[in-house]
């Protein structure tokens, strides 16, 4: 049987929920044993793309956001949806540096981030209907060889 475990949250896309969400993300993964560095890699991953849901999704509106965590065995997966206004053209969106709020100073690095921090990253979105932003990461790959062979 694998070791799994799920968690989902809901709260306001009001930019002080970022915060919470980073938090109560990074409490979940804990229970794999991650280095620091891989908290860090986690909340940096959720903390762009919640801003974008909050920033891009909903402009700023007050609705819903929610953020769906999975543990399988060593591999975290969290998904961040929104129900604004989704992405008309994924491809061009993750492009480093594109961003459709210059006016903002928004840098456009949101995507290219979260595919920086995590081992996958995979965006769904329809026009109208809201997108969500699906990223998995192995946590504490290697560290059971390095702690095998130290002995």
């Amino acid at each position: 049987m694998k070791n799994t475990n799920e968690m989902e949250i809901r709260f306001d896309s009001r930019s002080v929920n970022e915060g919470f969400a980073r938090v109560a993300v990074a409490s979940f993964m804990t229970q794999l044993n991650p280095t620091v560095e891989e908290v860090a890699d986690v909340k940096t991953a959720v903390s762009e793309a919640v801003t974008n849901a909050i920033i891009h999704g909903y402009d700023n509106e007050i609705h819903k956001v929610s953020i769906r965590c999975r543990i399988d065995d060593n591999i975290f997966t969290v998904e961040v949806c929104d129900r604004g206004k989704g992405i008309e053209d994924i491809e061009t969106a993750m492009r480093p540096m594109y961003t459709t709020k210059p006016e903002q100073d928004r840098s456009g690095m949101g995507f290219a981030f979260m595919e920086a921090f995590m081992d996958s990253v995979e965006v769904e979105s329809e026009p109208g209907k809201g997108t969500k932003v699906k990223m998995r990461k192995a946590v504490g790959k290697g560290r059971e060889i390095w702690t095998t062979q130290s002995l």
